[in-house]
């Protein structure tokens, strides 16, 4: 937080004892050298850069279908509320996401999370949010289930259900928030299928009363909780997310002074998410530094999604903190890594390369960690460790 952000602990000529998926010890390559049995495997490092894997905090990967036509109708001058209010948006993907089987979803986001790998990211958040009905939402979050179950990611489940209205409740909103809270809910929490509960609390979409109804009733089934907030409109999203007690905030892009110092009474985490800004076109990002300078411990995050933010690249939302929200590097790998994996409760197990934390980590094909947001579009992952593996999937 605050200043500590900008503080990496950096190990020049460093080294790190792997044993059993864990890390042992870190030091000096000489050190280490040191504690080594005869029959160690040793990566030579040299000349590289190495890093936590990063921990991508606010991410959808699971869908049907893409929205490149949307991103066209942008370039011609159309809003993302105006493609919103015509029927595209989050229910164009709806109806794509509804009409895949779980076989033809699971499918797509294991080619997703190839992508995730390649750009250094080795635990991702799953937002459901795009089925919108008990079934179709159950849908994806079993999917997520089976992404753990077949790739080396973590990916951890968040229910986002009040993502949007869908369409057969248009006419009946408050319908459907009863369906999210007297059917889905109950369904998420007794599966299991779930750890966080997600509201989009915007105008047009689940207000801050709305919001705050369905949040208290996923914090008694036991979950966590999220917020979408702010993004579009400063509707009090930050100021919700503080009274409930939320783990994160996440947007914020028209949050102002007095949300900030809000999330700060009750340390919430702020999730920053520059991708969505630079893909719809937009020029207001979250005031990041602000946030670091009244303690915050900021996040950054993807929001990997096929409609506002189709980017897995955390490299890529490294170079829009510092561009563009005028994060330092340093702050920016920190709030990738460890802030990150404390906003989903496990900055005990991953974030960081120290005694005790597994061992997931990677090696770029740069000297320097500067680089990795300096050099942009591209990615410099040369290799992944998961638990002390290498990945090559």
């Amino acid at each position: 937080m605050g200043a500590e952000l900008g503080e990496l602990s950096i190990i020049a000529d460093g080294g790190m004892l792997v044993t059993d998926g864990l890390i042992v010890a870190t030091g000096p390559s000489g050190e280490i050298e040191k504690q080594m049995s005869g029959d160690a495997e040793v990566v030579d490092a040299t000349g590289r850069v190495v890093l936590p894997g990063f921990v991508d905090a606010h991410a959808h990967p699971v869908f049907g279908g893409n929205r490149v036509a949307e991103f066209e109708m942008r370039a011609r001058g159309a809003t993302y509320e105006e493609i919103a209010a015509s029927g595209g948006g989050i229910r164009s993907t709806v109806r794509q996401t509804r009409a895949a089987t779980e076989d033809q979803l699971l499918a797509r986001a294991l080619k997703h999370a190839a992508w995730f790998i390649r750009a250094g990211t080795t635990t991702v958040e799953a937002k459901s949010g795009y089925g919108l009905s008990v079934e179709e939402e159950l849908k994806i979050l079993r999917v997520t289930r089976r992404l753990n179950e077949e790739t080396p990611i973590e990916f951890v489940p968040t229910f986002l259900g009040a993502h949007a209205i869908p369409e057969e409740f248009q006419s009946a909103p408050d319908g459907y928030v009863s369906l999210v809270i007297d059917e889905m809910l109950p369904r998420v929490a007794d599966e299991g299928l779930a750890e966080f509960c997600d509201v989009f609390c915007e105008n047009g979409y689940f207000d801050v009363a709305t919001s705050r109804k369905i949040l208290t009733a996923a914090k008694a089934r036991g979950l966590d909780i999220r917020i979408h907030a702010d993004q579009l409109t400063n509707g009090g999203g930050a100021e919700l997310a503080a009274e409930l007690g939320a783990i994160t905030a996440d947007h914020l892009e028209q949050t102002e002074a007095p949300g900030i110092a809000a999330l700060k009474r009750a340390r919430v985490q702020p999730v920053l998410l520059p991708g969505s800004v630079y893909a719809l076109g937009k020029a207001r990002y979250p005031r990041a530094r602000e946030m670091i300078e009244a303690g915050l411990a900021v996040v950054i995050a993807t929001d990997f999604n096929p409609g506002s933010s189709p980017t897995p690249s955390m490299p890529m939302v490294l170079s829009l903190a510092a561009t563009q929200m005028k994060m330092t590097p340093a702050e920016a790998v920190t709030a990738a890594t460890i802030n990150a994996a404390y906003s989903l409760k496990r900055g005990d197990k991953i974030g960081s390369l120290e005694a005790g934390q597994l061992a997931n980590f990677v090696l770029y094909d740069c000297a320097d960690y500067r680089e990795l947001a300096y050099w942009f579009g591209f990615p410099q992952a040369h290799s992944v460790y998961l638990r002390g593996e290498r990945i090559s999937w």
